[in-house]
């Protein structure tokens, strides 16, 4: 049986964005496995007591059930330049633990810290991060990522990002780009387009 994960950031001794994992978490749990009954990952997840005061991964494990629920300390990974990397093949519409297609993909790097994947002519997703890129008017995120994460459903909402059907020629009139998943604050870093190794500025 296929295992997921859900990655949720725990932040000043509270639990982030948890709505949003927990809608993926039951949609996933419904979709894949037949579960109806929904599961509250906050009433779920009991916090240790012997945490320190730092930004913590919590990883939550499961497939019908729920396995495993680890926290780690997270540790910021540079992630600022991207190589363009190509698969029309590649799926990962739910949030697999299994990440090999992924890590193959990865490989590819080179000199880079990242990879942008392209399917079917569209940049998706990095290895582990969502895209939005900056058009100098407003911020733009891919309308088929690999995985629909939960930082962009929130943002999206906000009216801080829009969703828009990009083509890898279209990335050339952007100018520049920032990586959002759980565990990155939104205006942690804004990177310029020619970081993306590839892309014909």
């Amino acid at each position: 049986m296929c295992q997921l994960v859900e990655s949720i950031c725990f932040k000043d001794y509270k639990l982030q964005n948890i709505a949003y994992h927990n809608k993926r978490f039951n949609n996933s749990r419904e979709k894949l496995f037949g579960i109806k009954e929904d599961m509250d990952l906050n009433e779920i997840i009991k916090i240790p007591l012997n945490l320190k005061q730092t930004v913590y991964k919590v990883r939550v494990i499961y497939s019908k059930e729920i396995e495993k629920i680890e926290f780690q300390e997270y540790i910021y990974k540079k992630r600022d330049s991207l190589k363009i990397v190509f698969s029309n093949e590649i799926d990962y519409s739910f949030k697999y633990l299994d990440r090999k297609n992924l890590e193959s993909l990865f490989n590819q790097r080179e000199n880079c810290d990242d990879i942008l994947i392209i399917k079917n002519n569209r940049p998706t997703d990095t290895l582990a991060s969502n895209i939005v890129f900056f058009d100098g008017k407003k911020w733009l995120t891919p309308a088929f990522p690999l995985l629909k994460g939960t930082k962009r459903q929130f943002l999206i909402e906000q009216n801080i990002i829009y969703e828009e059907d990009i083509l890898l020629e279209d990335l050339k009139n952007f100018k520049g780009f920032r990586l959002i998943n759980a565990m990155l604050e939104w205006d942690e870093k804004y990177i310029p387009i020619s970081q993306i190794k590839g892309v014909e500025i």
